[in-house]
């Protein structure tokens, strides 16, 4: 059976046409979204591959061949290396297309050209164009007894029509999940890169770093330069070994170049601090690049961002160092250890896996540090997918927060109940939490208890700083 519940071909192209944004994204979220609704098993039960994916883009006029294109694969890391790389390449005068995944607060953050969020007319004329050939596929399915093109693909779809038609001089493209046989990977990409692997996602991707590590080598392409961030030792093997085999140019963390993170005088200062990149000679002194993204995590990802550069460099595309300098200090993401508020201060991360909440931790320490020195109240505000490491995850924070708030987001049916969320900061060793019925609730109870003086670290998934966003 087709994913989606089927509307007709002709009144969607109607709604869409009158500039209905919110038909098109009703038409949009009918559609089978693996972002809400894991599938089962690994690989999904057939749910995932390429060709519906190539189908679907050849009846829109392929417009992927239009334009290269910079592919990030990783565990974590990627949106903002994605970020910086385009940020690098906007800072160099060229005409930038930016594909990003999850958005934080609308759609439309998905898809940018030059660092502006496609406009709602230019939206709903790429979805116009896509709708007929998703109906198709539909209708195909539906006889075949196949799978219908996902919420995801249609995006892709809608983002590669939107890239072409601005006439990019080149587009940057972030995985949704693993890589192989992620939607994204029918682009043809001028260099690949890989950030950090560490578990995610092993219901779909596979038990073991080795597993995940093969599905995000699935992006390197014969003959194209990838630049690797992974330091796992079994993730390491995995990506020598592919990119060996494609005859790939393998740039390596590491072995190739060297990363080094200067962070701010102030310990609990929450701004970037400087990248120190090193060549792989002791003769090459490191080059030092001001960072405006907070974190050593920030440090690795824009050391990616910044060989991928280079190596564009070689490739035809004039990227100056001034251009390097001033796109890593200008970019910007949501929910990134970001400060949304200041008496108490509270601070926002997307952190959803056990690594990503280690790099958050580890950014922010200085910042409960000084909370603790000065007795203010430090504060976890905190909600997961049922499908995470939770224990994991909360494990990180131990020893950090007098006060814990646990919540549920009401978006997704994959979020934990705060029943396991109790018992996990009991496993975890955290104070006993107070529970919200919400998002906005525990954003508000999270902050009184913080007092004006206190802190506030919100984390645990993309949706739940979508909820708080959304407040």
């Amino acid at each position: 059976m087709p994913g989606s519940r089927s509307t007709s071909p002709r009144r969607l192209r109607e709604t869409v046409r009158a500039g209905n944004r919110a038909s098109a994204l009703a038409w949009l979220d009918s559609r089978v979204n693996y972002e809400r609704q894991a599938p089962s098993g690994p690989g999904g039960g057939g749910s995932f591959g390429l060709g519906r994916m190539r189908r679907l883009l050849a009846l829109v006029g392929s417009p992927h061949e239009a334009f290269p294109v910079v592919h990030v694969a990783g565990t974590k890391g990627k949106g903002s290396t994605v970020a910086m790389i385009a940020s690098i390449l906007r800072h160099s005068g060229l005409r930038v297309g930016c594909y990003l995944s999850p958005h934080v607060h609308e759609l439309e953050e998905r898809i940018s050209v030059d660092g502006r969020p496609i406009p709602e007319p230019e939206l709903l004329g790429s979805f116009a164009r896509v709708i007929p050939a998703v109906e198709q596929l539909d209708a195909s399915a539906a006889r075949r007894g196949t799978r219908a093109p996902t919420w995801f693909e249609v995006v892709t779809a809608v983002a590669f029509d939107h890239f072409a038609r601005s006439k990019v001089d080149i587009a940057v493209l972030e995985t949704g999940l693993g890589g192989r046989l992620d939607a994204t990977n029918v682009s043809r990409p001028v260099v690949s890169v890989i950030t950090s692997i560490s578990l995610d996602h092993m219901a779909i991707l596979g038990p073991t770093v080795r597993h995940i590590a093969a599905e995000k080598a699935g992006i390197i392409k014969r003959g194209v330069p990838v630049v690797c961030g992974a330091r796992d030792p079994a993730a390491r093997k995995v990506i020598v070994a592919t990119a060996a085999r494609r005859r790939a140019t393998l740039h390596l963390v590491d072995r190739d170049f060297q990363v080094a993170h200067r962070p701010p005088a102030d310990p609990a200062d929450l701004t970037g601090g400087t990248l120190l990149l090193g060549g792989s000679s002791p003769s090459l002194p490191p080059r030092a690049y001001p960072l405006a993204m907070t974190g050593r995590h920030q440090a690795d990802n824009a050391a990616l961002a910044v060989m991928a550069a280079r190596v564009l460099g070689t490739r035809g595309f004039e990227l100056s160092e001034k251009a390097i300098e001033r796109g890593l200090g200008a970019v910007r993401l949501p929910a990134r250890i970001e400060t949304i508020a200041r008496g108490p201060l509270v601070i926002l991360d997307a952190a959803h896996n056990v690594a990503s909440m280690r790099s958050l931790i580890e950014a922010i320490d200085g910042a409960i540090a000084a909370a603790a020195a000065r007795r203010a109240p430090r504060v976890l505000l905190f909600a997961a997918s049922a499908d995470k490491q939770i224990e994991e995850m909360l494990v990180c924070c131990r020893g950090r927060f007098d006060r814990v708030v646990v919540t549920r987001y009401m978006t997704n049916p994959r979020a934990a109940t705060t029943e396991r969320l109790v018992a996990a900061c009991a496993a975890a060793g955290l104070p006993p939490p107070v529970t919200a019925a919400d998002p906005p609730s525990a954003h508000r109870l999270a902050k009184k208890l913080a007092t004006p003086r206190g802190v506030v670290c919100i984390a645990g998934s993309f949706f739940l700083a979508t909820e708080i966003g959304a407040e």
